[in-house]
């Protein structure tokens, strides 16, 4: 008797879908992982649900209620090996600007009726709740990336995705570097590969979309952005993006907005 094919669930917190919407453009992949998986729990495809537990389960968004807490403490129960996807549940996302600020004025500021929002005054990553067995980064993630880890956990091996910087990629591919060509402030330096220098290619600097790579030098970085002409306040802003609550971001950010 074949064995029974592995469980895969996608589970949404505080996000966009973006990452989710990822593997649903896999295309002709797809196929391959439809194929190979049991598409047990993915609400965004599909409203057939297969009980847990299960072997895979992928999660985007970040936590932001007490309710959403609880739930990520139930999902890691019910999964075997559980990977988290996107700046929003690798790092809080976007919605982690939240941290630095009172969210209680922006409730008041948002809604008409603040009485009815239950919320946490923090918008925290994944792995701040629960144990997390790999973090895919970007924002949106890379289709190809996801693939791998998928492959990698139908093989029983780790997932074999980038720890570089996006500068790798720019010498890889020829790109020219637009800090020292022209005086381009870039985030290449300091963000973790992924994306194919996407805005490098085009001319334009890193926006920092993956978030910060292995070690990064983030204090050299801003000293050359400061050359460049960048205030403490486009400094402290540049760092507060999608990936707001990365540690190596949120302390760079820190230093500058003292």
């Amino acid at each position: 008797m074949a064995a029974p094919k592995p469980k895969l669930a996608v589970w949404k917190f505080a996000s966009c879908d973006g990452c989710q919407l990822t593997l649903l453009n896999c295309e002709d992949e797809l196929l391959d992982v439809a194929a190979r998986l049991v598409i047990a729990d993915f609400r965004e495809a599909s409203r057939a649900v297969v009980k847990g537990p299960y072997d895979l389960s992928l999660v985007e968004g970040s936590i932001t209620t007490a309710k959403d807490a609880e739930r990520i403490r139930e999902i890691r129960t019910a999964s075997k090996l559980l990977v988290t996807i996107g700046a929003c549940a690798t790092a809080g996302g976007i919605q982690a600007l939240r941290n630095v600020k009172d969210v209680n004025e922006f409730i008041s500021l948002v809604y008409a009726s603040p009485a009815y929002i239950d919320t946490l005054a923090t918008s925290t990553a994944i792995a701040d709740h629960v144990r997390v067995d790999f973090e895919l980064r970007g924002c949106p993630i890379d289709r190809a990336q996801l693939i791998e880890v998928i492959g990698a956990v139908l093989q029983g091996r780790r997932p074999r995705t980038p720890s570089h910087s996006v500068c790798v990629e720019c010498k890889r591919a020829g790109t020219v570097c637009v800090m020292v060509a022209h005086g381009t402030p870039c985030l290449g330096p300091v963000t973790h590969a992924g994306c194919g220098a996407l805005c490098p290619t085009y001319s334009r600097g890193c926006y920092g979309c993956f978030g910060p790579m292995e070690t990064p030098n983030t204090k050299s970085l801003s000293r050359g952005w400061s050359r460049l002409g960048a205030s403490e306040a486009d400094l402290a802003r540049v760092f507060r993006t999608f990936n707001a609550d990365a540690e190596a971001f949120r302390r760079e950010a820190d230093a500058h907005e003292r």
